[in-house]
C-alpha cells in the first residue's frame, strides 16, 4: 500500500502518476511571440490611459463627488423632513391628537358614563330580580316533576305486570305453534327447490355447455390458428420488405450526406478549429502578460512622475511652509493677534461691565417711579401658625395639639 512507503518514495510515485502535458505545436510557439509584442505595443498606452483615469476618478470620488453626495443627501434628507416628516408631524401634534382627546372624552361623558349608571343603577337590580325568580321558579319545576315521574313509575309498574301475564300464558304459546307450521312450510319449499334447481341445471349442461365446447374445440380454434399462422407470416414478410427499404435508405443517407459532412468535419472544420483556439488561446495569453507588464510599466511611471511632483512642489512647499511661514505665523500669532485678542476681550468685558451698570441704574429708576406713582406696597403681616416652621420640630413644650395648649 502507498501508506507503507516512506514520503519520498510516495511523492515520487505521485510525480510518475501525473500525465505529462502536451508538447506545444510549431504553430503556437511561431505565433507566440509576435503576437506578444504586438498586444505589448497596443496594450501599454491602453493600460496606462486606464490608470490615470482610475487615479483621476479616485481623485474626483475622494475630493469632489463624495463631499457633494453628502451635502446632497443633508439637503435631501432635510427636504424629506420638510416634506413628509414636520407636516405629519404637526398633522398629529397639533390636529389629530387634541381632536382624539376632545372624541375620547366626549365618548366617555356620553357613552362611558350612562352605560355605567345603567348598569348599576337598573341593569344589576333587574339582573338580581330576574336570578332570584327564575331560582325559584326552577325549584317549583323540580318539586312538580318529581311528583309526575312517581306517578308515572307507578302507572308504569301495573302495566308491567299486565304486560308480562299476556305474554307468558298468552303470545308463547302461539308463537311457539306458528314457528313449528314455517318450519314445515319452509323444509317443502326447500325440498321443491333443490329439484327445480337440479333439472334446470340439467338442461343447461347439455343443450348449451356441451355444444358451445364442441364447436369452440372442433371449428373455432382450428381456424384461429390458421388465421394467426398466416397473420404471422404476412407480417413477417411485410417487415422484411421493410427492414430492406430501411437499410437501403440509411445506406444512401451515409452515402450522401453522413460520409460528406464527416469529411468536412474531419478534413477541414476541426484543424481550422485547431487553429484558431490555437490563435485566440495565444492572443489571450499575450493580453494576460501585456496588461501585468503594462501595469509594473504604468506603476513605474507613476511612481516617477509622483516623485518628481514631490521634488517639484512638495518639497519646496514644505520647506516654505516649514522655514518661512511657520515663524511668520507664530510672529503674527505672539506680536498681533494675541494682543488685539486680549484687548478685544477687555473691550468687551468694559461693554459688558457698562450695560450691567445701566441695566441696574435703569432697574433702580423704575422702582423709584413706581413707588412715587403707587406708593410703597404694604408689609404682611404675620400669621400665627400652628405647625412647626421647616427647619423646627416638635417637642413636648410647644402646643400643638390640642390637649396641649396653654
Amino acid at each position: 500500500m502507498d501508506l507503507e512507503k516512506p514520503p519520498a518514495e510516495r511523492s515520487a510515485s505521485r510525480e510518475a502518476e501525473r500525465p505529462a502535458p502536451g508538447a506545444e505545436g510549431c504553430l503556437a510557439v511561431a505565433i507566440r511571440l509576435p503576437v506578444r509584442i504586438v498586444v505589448l505595443v497596443l496594450v501599454v498606452p491602453v493600460r496606462m490611459v486606464w490608470d490615470v483615469l482610475v487615479v483621476a476618478g479616485r481623485f474626483l470620488r475622494d475630493t469632489l463627488l463624495r463631499p457633494v453626495g453628502r451635502a446632497l443627501g443633508l439637503v435631501l434628507a432635510w427636504v424629506a423632513r420638510a416634506l413628509f416628516v414636520w407636516p405629519w408631524a404637526a398633522l398629529w401634534r397639533y390636529v389629530l391628537r387634541p381632536v382624539g382627546t376632545a372624541l375620547a372624552r366626549l365618548g366617555q361623558v356620553l357613552l362611558v358614563v350612562p352605560a355605567v349608571w345603567l348598569y348599576r343603577a337598573v341593569l344589576t337590580p333587574l339582573g338580581h330580580a330576574l336570578s332570584w325568580t327564575v331560582r325559584k321558579t326552577a325549584a317549583l319545576l323540580v318539586l312538580a316533576l318529581t311528583g309526575v315521574l312517581a306517578a308515572i313509575e307507578w302507572f308504569g309498574g301495573g302495566v308491567g305486570a299486565v304486560c308480562g301475564w299476556v305474554y307468558a300464558r298468552l303470545l308463547t304459546p302461539v308463537g311457539h305453534a306458528v314457528a313449528r307450521v314455517f318450519k314445515g312450510v319452509g323444509m317443502v319449499l326447500a325440498a321443491v327447490a333443490f329439484g327445480v334447481y337440479t333439472a334446470v341445471a340439467w338442461l343447461v349442461r347439455y343443450l348449451l355447455v356441451v355444444p358451445a365446447l364442441w364447436l369452440y374445440t372442433w371449428v373455432l380454434a382450428p381456424v384461429g390458428r390458421a388465421a394467426a399462422f398466416l397473420a404471422g407470416r404476412f407480417a413477417r414478410i411485410v417487415g422484411m420488405v421493410l427492414t430492406g427499404i430501411g437499410v437501403a435508405l440509411s445506406w444512401t443517407a451515409r452515402v450522401l450526406l453522413v460520409l460528406p459532412a464527416l469529411a468536412v468535419w474531419r478534413w477541414v472544420l476541426v484543424p481550422v478549429g485547431r487553429a484558431l483556439a490555437v490563435v485566440a488561446r495565444e492572443i489571450g495569453e499575450a493580453l494576460g502578460h501585456a496588461w501585468r507588464i503594462a501595469g509594473y510599466v504604468s506603476l513605474a511611471v507613476g511612481r516617477f512622475l509622483a516623485r518628481l511632483f514631490r521634488w517639484t512642489f512638495v518639497e519646496p512647499a514644505r520647506w516654505v511652509h516649514r522655514t518661512v511661514l511657520t515663524p511668520v505665523g507664530h510672529a503674527v500669532r505672539d506680536l498681533v493677534l494675541k494682543p488685539a485678542a486680549e484687548a478685544a476681550r477687555a473691550v468687551r468685558r468694559t461693554a459688558r461691565q457698562a450695560l450691567e451698570a445701566a441695566r441696574d441704574t435703569a432697574r433702580g429708576a423704575r422702582a423709584d417711579f413706581r413707588r412715587m406713582l403707587f406708593g410703597t406696597p404694604a408689609e404682611p403681616r404675620p400669621v400665627a401658625r400652628r405647625e412647626p416652621a421647616a427647619g423646627e420640630t416638635r417637642t413636648l413644650g410647644s402646643s400643638t395639639t390640642a390637649l396641649m395648649k396653654d
